[in-house]
């Protein structure tokens, strides 16, 4: 249960005006509860007879408040015996009741009333701070990570958790409350009894106990079953076109089908588990009881008991009044067991270190007045270095493009200047200073990226060219637009720069696509570019046009390229050859093609010499 309170001593505060509220009518509810069960002794006693006493009125505070409340209830029932009869004080008895339990019941709706505010806050909250960290954490925490299984979090989890722990909040609160009114009501009628039940009690709670641990082991295979599952279906909606193009639909089917049978599998397994718990409650209550009205019924029989029978049946009423809360706090223990499991997944997102963070000191924004510079740069993402001691100057101004066979280490070079890295040996400077030293939202801010995916979203032209730009207006995104080479097919579009252009950019084809990421870039104006590959994905029209569009983005800022197609980087200030994360060659175009080494050999197998 570490886990429940833990979740709760972190969302709850917002929310504590609510639960106090709560706390308040669970109280007034079970108060309501007791007195209106009270009520059944006078009733026993005028039926049967067994009450002959003469009362007279208690001046309230002679005594203690319970001999003045109850021998004042008894007068007043008296002086309606007399004066009515037997018959009316008995009717009025019954609508006393009515009222009582009417007061009870809006008590308990008004408890339930203000918890609802708690479960669904707390869920939203969840799922506001799984979203944060999920954007806040760094890129080297998806490496590990399987997509759906990250989306099984925020979906999957946070359902279950709103499913089978904040469901029971409203239990968690109210039925302790009912239980320990309930208990010290029955302690004041018959202690001897009540130590009987409290020894009883307990017996009951292991046997239950033992059965909700196993179901939150068994919960949190169906959790990460359930990841697993959607991992599959986000790779085969990502892939359909390859599954299709290899006649491999049979293959993922039956992959799918086995995780799913798996999934069923476990699922089966949890659920028979839960539903254990009513009747497995149902049948430890009803012997509680059973054992309970045979021990209290055999002290009144044989006149050693302290209570009488009307009073005896008024703690059997409350006795059994305690065991549909307790029933209902074991099936909110199994739930709670049930959703640990989630909560656990949860936490390790929210939990999750992140390893690239702002100063505490930070230096003023950086402006590039001077140059960028890898100093002795080191990486590696597990063991193996993938950047291996780079020293590398990039002028303001300058275009430093880097080319290499894949794997060689370009794109790791690149990611770690805006920090989606950080290097393990060395240091990037700006100007001087360290970037470590820099803000990250100040130091991405000087950075626009144009990668060889463009990363478009499931919305209007305008929105994607806006996109990290709130403020921009329609003329700045148009002109944006024009410059990118991109105008054009917009405006040809039914609703111009309005119209969706649907999940990623379906809509359009890849140097569209590409055209919108440059005109985002554009907007932003930033004076250092981080240009991968953007080219390399098109046929030699868009390349064209793309080309075209990124050179009139290049005109005046510092820009970093890495380029497989060695023809678009032919004027670069400096051309980087990397080899196994270390740079072996660098100069211009001329002077590599010259030297006759890494650089050369490149040209010539793309047939450029």
């Amino acid at each position: 249960m570490n886990g429940f309170f833990s979740l709760l001593a972190r969302f709850v505060p917002p929310y504590k005006h609510y639960l106090v509220l709560n706390v308040l009518f669970n109280i007034l509810a079970a108060l309501l509860t007791l007195f209106s069960f009270a009520l059944i002794i006078p009733i026993l006693e005028m039926l049967f007879g067994l009450n002959t006493a003469t009362y007279e009125f208690m001046p309230w505070g002679s005594t203690s408040i319970d001999k003045v409340v109850v021998n004042n209830f008894y007068y007043a029932v008296q002086c309606i015996i007399a004066r009515y009869g037997s018959s009316v004080a008995l009717a009025s008895i019954a609508v006393a009741l009515v009222v009582m339990t009417a007061l009870k019941t809006g008590s308990a709706y008004l408890s339930a009333f203000f918890m609802i505010p708690i479960r669904t806050g707390i869920v939203r909250d969840i799922r506001n701070m799984i979203y944060a960290k999920i954007v806040t954490l760094p890129l080297g925490f998806f490496t590990n990570e399987r997509k759906g299984d990250v989306m099984a979090r925020m979906s999957g989890d946070v359902t279950e958790v709103e499913n089978s722990v904040m469901s029971s909040l409203d239990m968690m609160f109210k039925n302790p409350i009912m239980i320990v009114v309930c208990l010290t009501m029955m302690i004041l009628v018959s202690w001897q009894l009540t130590v009987f039940v409290l020894i009883l009690l307990p017996v009951a709670g292991l046997v239950m106990g033992g059965v909700g641990k196993r179901l939150k082991r068994v919960s949190l295979d169906v959790q990460n079953q359930w990841g697993v599952l959607l991992s599959n279906i986000e790779e085969t909606i990502g892939g359909l076109r390859v599954i299709k193009a290899f006649n491999a639909e049979g293959t993922v089917r039956a992959r799918f089908t086995g995780e799913n049978e798996r999934f069923r599998d476990i699922t089966t397994r949890m659920q028979r588990r839960y539903e254990l718990a009513h009747p497995m409650s149902e049948f430890l209550g009803t012997a509680t009881i059973a054992i309970v009205l045979w021990f209290g019924g055999t002290l009144i029989l044989s006149g050693t008991s302290t209570i009488t029978a009307p009073k005896f049946i008024y703690y059997m009423v409350i006795f059994y009044s305690i065991i549909n809360p307790a029933k209902d706090l074991s099936k909110a223990t199994y739930s709670i067991q049930r959703g640990r499991a989630s909560i656990e997944r949860i936490d390790r997102i929210l939990s999750a270190p992140v390893t690239i963070t702002d100063p505490d000191a930070p230096a003023p924004a950086p402006v590039l007045t001077d140059a960028i510079r890898f100093n002795d740069v080191t990486f590696a993402y597990d063991e193996r270095a993938v950047i291996d001691h780079v020293s590398l100057d990039v002028p303001r101004g300058a275009t430093v493009a880097l080319v290499g066979q894949s794997g060689s280490g370009k794109t790791t070079l690149a990611d770690l200047l805006p920090r989606f890295y950080d290097v393990r040996e060395g240091s990037i400077t700006i100007d001087g200073v360290d970037i470590k030293q820099f803000r990250i939202s100040d130091l991405r801010a000087i950075m626009g990226n144009v990668n060889q995916e463009a990363i478009l979203f499931n919305d209007t032209f305008a929105a994607n060219i806006a996109f990290g730009t709130p403020d921009a207006t329609r003329e700045q995104i148009e002109q944006a637009a024009r410059i990118a080479n991109a105008y054009d097919f917009i405006m040809e579009t039914e609703r111009g720069f309005d119209t969706n252009i649907g999940d990623r950019g379906c809509k359009l084809s890849g140097g569209q696509r590409q055209r919108i990421s440059i005109a985002r870039a554009i907007l932003k104006n930033p004076p250092v570019l981080i240009l991968d590959e953007a080219t390399s994905a098109l046929d030699t029209e868009s390349e064209h046009l793309v080309q075209q569009a990124l050179d009139n983005l290049m005109q005046g800022r510092t820009t970093l390229v890495i380029a497989h197609r060695l023809s678009t980087i032919k004027n670069a200030t400096m051309i980087c050859v990397m080899q196994e994360g270390k740079i072996v060659e660098r100069g211009t175009h001329d002077e590599l093609i010259a030297r006759g080494g890494a650089y050369s050999h490149l040209v010539e197998m793309q047939g450029l010499s």
